[in-house]
């Protein structure tokens, strides 16, 4: 999180240095171009130096879950939640069922990632009217565990060495015993209980992990997480919003 934050003040400052190149923002005590410039330049600095902050492991003491058995190691995370006003299973067959035009944003958070490219179907590009889990797992994901009504957990390979081609079908053993040098695993989970005291309603929560196998591969995707990281955590929360509306309309 410190990281992205570095990163976003960075960005921030370096945007008021561009803006006051064009037209100095004197309220803002920038009163000459060449003020504007130091700033454009401590910007992108500050920029650089969030990004290559180190990110340290993180390890689950205490496994619990089919996300910890997948990636009890990791670096990067983001973890959200909410409360439906639905059972276990209709809040699972939500999960299962939301599509991307049921999720506010979705589209437009997307395109900005992809840099308005259309590209091939893929979670990042779904085409309309198709369950979004459906759409990630033909495509990039593969499913590593499901426990209906409790958990599933949904992997990929979100870097690699240059060159690596993948060798064979995929599969959640293979997922978890890649440690080679210069990748990075990343998995997604959404879980569900039963809230405690409130009959009828389920917690739903959705976590991701990141864990790059070697200092290469960990600084590169530090750059991209920490760009990424706010749009996604977005997108994250949207998703749960519209789960929890597709299982309570359901009802």
């Amino acid at each position: 999180m410190l990281g992205t934050v570095v990163v976003y003040f960075g960005l921030g400052a370096a945007f008021l240095g561009v803006v006051s190149l064009l037209r100095p923002l004197s309220f803002l005590a920038i009163r000459s171009r060449r003020l504007a410039l130091l700033i454009v330049a401590a910007g992108i600095l500050v920029v650089l130096i969030g990004a290559l902050l180190p990110a340290a492991d993180q390890r689950v003491a205490d496994p619990r879950t089919h996300l910890d058995e997948f990636v009890p190691v990791y670096q990067f995370n983001e973890f959200h939640s909410t409360r439906v006003k639905a059972s276990r299973e209709e809040a699972y067959r939500a999960i299962k069922a939301v599509t991307a035009d049921e999720i506010t944003l979705f589209h437009t958070l997307v395109w900005i990632r992809r840099l308005g490219r259309p590209g091939p179907e893929s979670i990042l590009n779904p085409p309309q009217g198709q369950p979004l889990l459906d759409v990630a797992t033909r495509t990039s994901f593969i499913v590593l565990a499901e426990e209906p009504d409790r958990e599933i957990v949904v992997g990929t390979l979100v870097g690699a060495p240059e060159g690596w081609r993948p060798n064979g079908k995929r599969t959640p053993e293979k997922f978890k015993a890649l440690r080679a040098p210069g990748f990075a695993l990343a998995a997604m989970n959404f879980r569900l209980e039963d809230a405690e005291s409130e009959p009828g309603v389920t917690i739903v929560t959705t976590e991701t992990r990141v864990f790059a196998t070697d200092a290469s591969a960990r600084r590169r995707f530090a750059a991209y997480w920490r760009v990424i990281y706010p749009g996604s955590a977005l997108i994250r929360r949207m998703w749960l919003r519209a789960i929890a509306k597709r299982a309570e309309s359901a009802k």
